[in-house]
C-alpha cells in the first residue's frame, strides 16, 4: 500500500472521488466492495460508512475488534467537524507541528486524526457523510477506503 501521502495528494483525492448522489443503496454497494477487498487481503478490519449520522452500513471482519469501533467514532468525528478526510487532518496538523488539543482544544479521547476515514462529498452539494475503516496501519485504512471509493465511482 502507500508509503505516505501529501496535503496535495490527500486534496487531490478529495476533489477526485465525489459522487453524483449518495443513497442507501450506493452505501450497500460500497460497504459490500469494502468487505470483498479486505478479505482478499486477510484484513482484520470494522467497516463504517453513514450519512447525516445515519448508520446505512457496518461490518466487523474476523479480527476485528470492539477497539476498531472506538477508533471509527473517533474517526467520524474527525471528518465530520473539518470535513476533509481523518488523514488530511493528520497530515495538516503534523505539517504544521500541533495537535488537535492545542490548535483546536479537541481531545484526541473523542477525535483521532488518524487514517481511514474519508468524507462522502456529493458534487454541488458538498460532505454528506463519511466511509471509514479501522484495523490496519493508519495507511492501509486510508488507502483501502480511497481504492473502494474510486471503483465504486468507476462502476458509473
Amino acid at each position: 500500500m502507500s508509503e505516505s501521502f501529501s496535503i496535495d495528494d490527500l486534496t487531490a483525492q478529495e476533489a477526485e472521488l465525489q459522487f453524483a448522489s449518495f443513497t442507501n443503496d450506493d452505501a450497500l454497494e460500497l460497504g459490500s466492495r469494502l468487505v470483498e477487498m479486505a478479505r482478499a487481503i486477510n484484513a482484520p478490519v470494522a467497516i463504517h460508512i453513514e450519512r447525516s449520522g445515519h448508520t446505512l452500513f457496518h461490518v466487523a471482519l474476523p479480527g476485528a475488534t470492539p477497539d476498531n469501533d472506538g477508533w471509527i467514532a473517533r474517526k467520524v468525528n474527525v471528518v465530520r467537524r473539518f470535513e476533509h478526510s481523518s488523514l488530511y487532518i493528520g497530515q495538516m496538523l503534523a505539517s504544521a507541528g500541533t495537535t488537535l488539543a492545542d490548535t483546536y482544544a479537541l481531545s484526541e479521547l473523542d477525535y483521532a486524526p488518524h487514517g481511514g476515514a474519508f468524507p462522502i462529498i456529493v458534487r454541488d452539494v458538498g460532505v454528506v457523510g463519511v466511509v471509514v475503516v479501522s484495523g490496519l496501519p493508519q495507511l492501509d485504512d486510508h488507502q483501502l477506503v480511497v481504492d473502494a471509493i474510486r471503483a465504486h465511482l468507476a462502476r458509473d
